[in-house]
């Protein structure tokens, strides 16, 4: 009753206040949707389709050879030390230099199992609001959603797993060896790497977790064949008409 008489109110005003625009829009709220998609719609198939994306993405990531083996996410050496390994390599010393690089790797597999629960619960919290936002925001919005209400608690949780697997593979001890080696070295203008190896690798695996859940995002955004459901079809069809034209 208080939304018809709120409709009609609104209805007459517009004779003279509102544009047709405006009126759908504060119809739209008023019926509980927003231009085609409920309220309902619009979070049920955006945490369908961040789901797919995320349990994707933590599987694939977490088997051996999840990031060692795939350019997009494999993690190298720091910047700041690839001189050493270098060099290393230069001494004939490839088996250590790839051991540390596994062992980098290693590492970020492990941890990476244990996203799926931090991004569960992101989705639970998520509001209509952030919702309607993520699904018009286009290419990443999911994720960048994820980077902002995650990042945190994934380093909190990521950060012992990484640095007891790197003990394990005594990946901890042979980079401090080959940092500490370069270190003495007396070189003139010298500046000594005081790389965290364990904040390095946690940070690279982060970044290979979103930018894996951006890649299947994007594709179900970009693909209709990816929508496999009737909701992500309604949610992303609507989705399609925020995309910018050409």
């Amino acid at each position: 009753m208080m939304r018809a008489a709120l409709l009609s109110i609104l209805m007459s005003l517009s004779l003279v206040a509102c544009t047709p625009q405006q009126l759908q829009t504060v119809t739209d709220i008023l019926n509980g949707t927003t231009g085609g998609i409920t309220q309902g719609e619009a979070k049920s198939g955006l945490t369908e389709a961040l789901q797919i994306g995320l349990v994707a993405a933590t599987t694939m990531l977490s088997k051996e050879d999840g990031f060692y083996g795939n350019n997009l996410v494999k993690i190298p050496w720091p910047e700041e030390a690839e001189f050493v390994m270098n060099a290393m390599n230069t001494l004939g010393m490839h088996d250590k230099v790839e051991n540390v690089t596994r062992s980098l790797n290693r590492a970020a597999e492990k941890a990476s199992g244990e996203a799926l629960d931090v991004f569960v619960e992101s989705l639970r919290q998520m509001t209509f609001q952030d919702a309607i936002g993520i699904v018009k925001g286009g290419d990443g919005a999911g994720t960048e959603y994820f980077k902002r209400t995650t990042t945190v608690i994934l380093t909190e949780k990521f950060r012992p797993i990484i640095d007891n697997s790197l003990g394990q593979v005594n990946a901890t001890n042979i980079w401090a060896n080959a940092i500490s080696v370069y270190n003495n070295l007396p070189i003139p203008g010298k500046k000594p790497i005081n790389t965290d190896l364990t904040a390095f690798v946690t940070e690279k695996a982060m970044d290979g977790l979103f930018l894996m859940v951006e890649k299947k995002e994007n594709e179900i955004r970009g693909k209709v064949s990816e929508r496999t459901s009737g909701v992500l079809q309604k949610v992303f069809g609507y989705a399609d008409q925020f995309k910018p034209s050409n």
